[in-house]
C-alpha cells in the first residue's frame, strides 16, 4: 500500500500554472525564522508573485510574503518578504543552473507544503513562459472541462 503524501495544508501557486508550462519538479526544504512556521500553519502565506534565483551557486525563494502572527512576540519579527534559502544538493543546483542559463526557463515555485514527517517542502519546477494564445487556449480547455463535467452531473442527476 502506497503512502499518500500529507496535502492538507498546501499552498499552490495557480498563477504560476496559469502562466507557465510546467517542464520538471523538484521539492526543497526551506530555512525559516522564528514564528514562520506557525505562521504558514495558519495559513497566511503567499507565493502569487514569488520566484526563485540562483545566487552565487544558493537557491533563494524570492517575494514571498509570510505575515506577522499576532500571537508570536512583537520584538522580534523577521521581514515579511525576505529573501528565504532553498536546501538543495548541490547536484539538484548544477542541473537548475544548467537549465535556467538556456533562453526562456526559469524556476517558479509551485506550492508549498508539509511533508509526512512535518516539515514544510516547497515544490519548484523549471519552467517556460507562455504567450498570449497559449494562455488562452488553456482557459478554453479548462472551461470546456467544466462545463462537460457539469453536464455529465446534470445527465445523471435525472
Amino acid at each position: 500500500m502506497a503512502k499518500e503524501k500529507n496535502t492538507r495544508l498546501s499552498f499552490p501557486n495557480k498563477k504560476a500554472l496559469h502562466d507557465y508550462f510546467i517542464l520538471d519538479k523538484y521539492e526543497a526544504g526551506i530555512e525559516l525564522m522564528g514564528s514562520e512556521v506557525k505562521a504558514i500553519r495558519a495559513g497566511r502565506v503567499n507565493l502569487r508573485d514569488s520566484f526563485v534565483r540562483i545566487i552565487k551557486g544558493e537557491v533563494f525563494l524570492l517575494n514571498m510574503h509570510i505575515s506577522h502572527l499576532d500571537t508570536a512576540h512583537s520584538t522580534y519579527r523577521p521581514d515579511e518578504g525576505r529573501d528565504r534559502k532553498l536546501l538543495l544538493h548541490k547536484k539538484e543546483i548544477a542541473k537548475l543552473y544548467q537549465k535556467v542559463t538556456k533562453e526562456g526557463i526559469t524556476i517558479v515555485p509551485l506550492k508549498l507544503y508539509f511533508n509526512d514527517n512535518n516539515k514544510i517542502k516547497v515544490e519548484i519546477a523549471t519552467a517556460q513562459g507562455k504567450k498570449l494564445y497559449d494562455k488562452r487556449e488553456s482557459l478554453k480547455e479548462s472551461d470546456l472541462k467544466r462545463e462537460s463535467l457539469s453536464a455529465l452531473k446534470d445527465f445523471f442527476k435525472n
